[in-house]
């Protein structure tokens, strides 16, 4: 369900914005876009995990924040991260 340390470097490499950078919100963003894409595999199989449901609330509510931030605060990297995540339709 949670993602392996290999995916997860590629996504923090894709999304910094200088070398080394863990915390920016594109790189959070990304992190949990990934987890919230693995669960939703994962509720295919197991429809009655509510648990685990929860947790998956609570981590689209906090990519959400993320992304409200990020809005505010630089919005060409907000359309850039949408853009490149396929998060808008």
């Amino acid at each position: 369900m949670s993602i392996t340390t290999e995916n997860k470097k590629k996504v923090i490499e894709k999304f910094a914005t200088v070398k080394g950078d863990t915390g920016s919100p594109q790189v959070q963003i990304a992190i949990l876009t990934e987890r919230i894409n693995n669960l939703t595999g994962h509720f295919k199989d197991h429809k009655k995990d509510v648990h685990s449901r929860r947790g998956l609330l609570k981590m689209v509510n906090r990519r959400r924040r993320l992304l409200d931030y990020l809005k505010v605060k630089d919005d060409n990297s907000y359309k850039k991260i949408i853009k490149d995540l396929g998060l808008r339709k």
